[in-house]
């Protein structure tokens, strides 16, 4: 098969499934790509030697890197037509010890906008993120895996305010996700000079009524998130930490002290996609079944501390640590047995996505 034509075969099966991530592989002989399906990893095709090495030189090439370059790793971009659509594509290479590069192609494009209270096990706390998103002023800190929904979840429920009222939003994005219009999106272009603080000032200077930030990944960008929370913006922002009680001392260790979190953050939203248990499958719902549909295969589970919960942490003047401070029967461990005692999920997956 022309090289053209397995790309074009490739992404158009990637997007049918909707794939987040191709892995180009080597293995012992041969090459293999695995799409990324709700979470784990799906050999989808095998390769020579020689394929994937035209394949990865294909995407190099198209996408300005160096395809004479092997031992180093690389990344690039690209947005590609595919049939009456456009999907922006990430590439990210690396070689291993014996020389053999690998591939990984992430798949960004419209995400499909549902209705919140299909992908969400409790409806509990998705009452309480519609509470909390209605606030005028304050942040509110998203946290996660990569690949949990959590861009998802923070646009279906500030479209769901839109729908009430006026609102302007601007996002600051690397990369822009989800594109929606009725939000004022911006990305971030380090190449350009345009980078997540220069974006962040500009966006404040704006004057927005809410300010999402796609990741708080240094202390200059959690400085200016707490500053737009304190001249009365509603801020929502993402950061990595284990599960919602390491959110606090990350942002400590990012160099904001307790008593700015204790006049800004007003709520912490750590969420899960979890894979659901199918009984045709014995477990988790294969790629080529259809007892659910590829969008429903996975549901959200959150665990939420809000502003009732942290005052009990601040008043104690210590990093957010205390079991006690967050009601057990909403904790995130708490709730990931309670689906599986429903049998919306496995055992193994109980065991997989347990925070120890």
């Amino acid at each position: 098969m022309e090289i053209e034509s397995f790309v074009q075969h490739m992404l158009t099966l990637a997007d049918s499934f909707d794939t987040s991530d191709i892995h180009i592989l080597p293995e012992e002989s041969h090459y293999a790509a695995y799409y990324r399906l709700h979470g784990r990893m799906d050999r989808q095709f095998v390769l020579d030697r020689e394929e994937a090495n035209r394949l990865i030189a294909y995407f190099k090439f198209v996408s300005n890197m160096d395809v004479g370059e092997r031992r180093k790793p690389q990344s690039g971009s690209l947005s590609y037509q595919l049939k009456d659509q456009i999907i922006d594509l990430r590439f990210s290479t690396i070689s291993n010890y014996h020389a053999h590069e690998s591939l990984v192609i992430r798949l960004l494009k419209q995400k499909n906008q549902k209705d919140l209270t299909m992908n969400a096990f409790f409806d509990h706390e998705v009452k309480e993120l519609n509470r909390l998103v209605s606030h005028k002023s304050g942040l509110i800190l998203f946290s996660g895996p990569v690949d949990s929904g959590k861009t998802t979840t923070i646009y279906q429920l500030i479209k769901k305010r839109l729908s009430v009222e006026k609102l302007q939003v601007v996002t600051v994005e690397d990369p822009v996700e989800i594109h929606e219009e009725q939000f004022l999106q911006t990305e971030v272009n380090e190449k350009a000079g345009i980078t997540y603080e220069r974006l962040l000032k500009s966006s404040l200077r704006h004057h927005p009524d809410v300010l999402i930030v796609g990741e708080i990944r240094d202390e200059e960008t959690a400085k200016m998130v707490i500053r737009g929370a304190l001249t009365g913006h509603l801020m929502i922002a993402s950061i990595h930490a284990k599960d919602a009680n390491g959110v606090i001392p990350r942002m400590m260790e990012l160099g904001i002290s307790l008593e700015l979190l204790k006049q800004t953050l007003i709520g912490i939203v750590f969420q899960k996609l979890l894979p659901l248990y199918c009984p045709l499958c014995i477990g988790h719902c294969h790629t080529f079944c259809h007892n659910y549909r590829h969008s429903q295969k996975r549901a959200v589970l959150f665990e939420m501390i809000m502003k009732e919960n942290l005052e009990e942490v601040f008043i104690q003047d210590k990093p957010f640590v205390a079991e006690s401070s967050v009601s057990v029967k909403r904790r995130f461990n708490h709730l990931l047995k309670k689906v599986q005692l429903y049998g919306y999920i496995s055992e193994k997956t109980y065991q997989q996505y347990l925070i120890p």
